[in-house]
């Protein structure tokens, strides 16, 4: 199934967001390793929840290739 322009650039924004929380959670793991252990912990289980987060999206943009959802053609930017 071809994609529309709308439905291609909402896949490439999902993607693209999923990929930058993912090195986000990366410079925090970075940043956890100097930091206190009781600091570490709660921003370790922050880089969890993100990590969740980005995985979520990646979902969407499977969805939005498959056809599952899809962006109206006229909505306003």
């Amino acid at each position: 199934m071809s994609l529309t322009k709308p439905n291609q650039q909402l896949r490439r924004d999902l993607k693209a967001i999923a990929s930058n929380l993912e090195e986000s959670c990366i410079d925090l793991g970075k940043l956890a390793e100097k930091l206190s252990d009781a600091d570490a912990i709660a921003l370790v289980g922050l880089v969890g929840t993100l990590y969740e987060e980005a995985d979520r999206l990646v979902g969407y943009a499977d969805e939005v290739k498959a056809g599952l959802i899809s962006r109206a053609s006229s909505q306003a930017k």
